[in-house]
């Protein structure tokens, strides 16, 4: 097994994204949340974007799982869709390329094999983001490095299902390949959950750094009186 997944064996991996629009959606910002997130722990950092990813390379020795998020008319992926999504990933210093690994087309007519080759290529690990047991399966056949949960719930044959996905960390287990849970995690007895269910590692992202998104559900209990 690769080195650099040994060294996330069992670990947390944080992602540390912004809203659109958020007074968190700056680089700047972005950075110094992952490298907090490393001094408290964090064994990988997950990023998307071009500037945050220059951003917090500058800022964390913890490896990096990069991804361009980009919607293209008429498809429906738009985690690092297409292979110039892949070469900007790589050209921005991430370690690991994350990617929609599902059955889904793709906006350029790109396999799962030409992906998992330019990212092999650049020296760099990829990193499947999945919602099926039958996508993992196909993106280990295809070579990747890191199969994960991370669209499970969020395709239209996986719609609805309930969060985490710990069945399907069970499925992906057995497999030859490095297994991730990411995706509906909350607590730290989840991430526990997570492992026991077979993950290798765990993403955690909203709950720790989504301030947006932790502000509205406090703000949204206290019982304000006008």
């Amino acid at each position: 097994m690769n080195s650099l997944l040994e060294g996330l064996r069992g670990g947390l991996i944080v992602s540390v994204q912004a809203w659109p629009g958020s007074a968190l959606d700056d680089p700047y910002v972005v950075a110094a949340m992952a490298r907090a997130a490393q001094e408290s722990g964090a064994v990988a950092v997950r990023i998307a974007g071009v500037s945050n990813l220059h951003a917090v390379r500058a800022r964390v020795a913890v490896p990096i799982i990069g991804l361009i998020k980009r919607k293209y008319a008429g498809f429906e992926p738009y985690i690092t869709p297409t292979l110039a999504e892949v070469r900007a990933a790589i050209a921005a210093a991430a370690d690991i390329v994350a990617f929609d690994a599902t059955e889904r087309a793709r906006p350029d007519g790109s396999t799962l094999d030409e992906v998992v080759a330019t990212i092999h290529a650049a020296g760099r690990l990829a990193m499947a983001d999945c919602a099926t047991l039958a996508d993992a399966v196909a993106a280990s056949e295809a070579g990747t490095d890191i199969v994960a949960t991370t669209l499970c719930g969020y395709t239209a044959e996986t719609h609805g299902r309930s969060l985490p996905a710990l069945d399907l960390v069970g499925e992906l287990a057995p497999l030859a390949t490095f297994a991730v849970c990411e995706g509906g995690i909350h607590s730290p007895c989840g991430v526990r959950s997570a492992l026991d269910a077979g993950a290798d590692a765990v993403v955690v992202g909203t709950a720790i750094t989504n301030v947006d998104w932790l502000v509205r559900e406090f703000a949204g209990a206290a019982d304000r009186v006008s």
